[in-house]
């Protein structure tokens, strides 16, 4: 599974960093999205769909 974010697209709502805190965070001044592992184990896969899911701003991007 291959994971990348598109900052200037990025809201900074955080449903990324919730639904999926292994894979997502959040920087401290301004709330956008920070990829932490951009080769996530497929143990995540769930929770990575589901983050990008909710992404308001579809800034989420999936590939299997």
């Amino acid at each position: 599974m291959k994971v990348s974010v598109d900052q200037e697209k990025c809201c900074a709502a955080g449903h990324c960093a919730l639904a999926a805190p292994e894979v997502f965070d959040q920087r401290e001044e301004d709330g956008a999205v920070i990829l932490l592992d951009p080769n996530p184990p497929l143990a995540l896969r769930d929770s990575v769909a589901e983050a990008s899911f909710l992404c308001p701003a579809a800034a989420i991007a999936v590939e299997d």
